[in-house]
């Protein structure tokens, strides 16, 4: 089978796609489209053989039936800069193959996310690990949003300061915070996508790994729009997912 490439996803290879105040993500490649998801369940017809109202309804019938394998057959990989605290609840999803930056071999920048005031609720009291609905008042908000800005700084400069002591990249690095940016090149087949979609897109997942997702999911709508159409239908809407 040839190479399946589509010019919609061409387009996007290389764009970055701002998230949070410094994130971004980027497609670096793709391969495979719908139309290789279709040839893998049909493995004995090549491509032209149906029309694109039968393949549409393949896909549909082989993701509401969970029949996964043929998706597995498209790849992505993408170029990503998130904090650190997205980047471990990120790698929870081992079904990936990722290479991050390493703070053993260079200096780390000096970019680390910083929430807009609004950002700044209280704690759930239902769901103990989010934040609730509520906002605090402005002065509250825009205290906090001080004191992580001063925080952050002011580990940035001891990291600094270690490092003009001569102490190894590796120890110094130490005292870093957990909004401190990282990047990594993540690669990830469309049914494990799917999964991780499912998971990072959903209201209950961490806000910020959620602008995450929302981004990924615009991106994997452009290369396989009918099966990210069956993926919206369903997976996402009976679970009340926007996406």
């Amino acid at each position: 089978m040839a190479h399946i490439t589509i010019p919609e996803g061409d387009e996007l290879l290389d764009r970055e796609f701002k998230v949070l105040d410094k994130g971004f993500v980027r497609l670096v490649d793709y391969y495979g489209s719908d139309a290789r998801i279709v040839q893998a369940a049909r493995v004995s017809y090549g491509k032209g053989t149906t029309s694109y109202r039968r393949d549409r309804e393949l896909i549909r019938y082989l993701l509401e039936n969970e029949h996964t394998s043929p998706f597995e057959q498209v790849v992505f990989t993408f170029h990503a800069k998130m904090p650190i605290f997205v980047a471990r609840q990120w790698v929870r999803h081992r079904t990936a193959r990722l290479n991050e930056i390493s703070g053993r071999y260079s200096v780390l920048p000096d970019d680390y996310y910083i929430p807009e005031p609004e950002r700044i609720k209280t704690q759930d009291t239902i769901d103990h690990q989010s934040s609730s609905d509520e906002q605090l008042p402005p002065e509250i908000q825009q205290k906090a949003v001080s004191m992580i800005e001063k925080s952050s700084a002011d580990a940035y400069k001891t990291y600094n300061e270690l490092l003009e002591l001569g102490v190894a990249r590796e120890v110094a690095r130490v005292v870093l915070p957990l909004n401190i940016y990282t990047e990594w090149y993540w690669q990830m087949d469309l049914h494990n996508l799917f999964h991780f979609l499912k998971l990072r897109m959903d209201k209950h997942a961490q806000w910020e790994i959620r602008q995450y997702g929302l981004a990924i999911g615009r991106i994997v709508e452009k290369i396989v729009p009918i099966s990210y159409e069956a993926f919206r239908d369903f997976v996402l809407k009976p679970r009340g997912i926007e996406g």
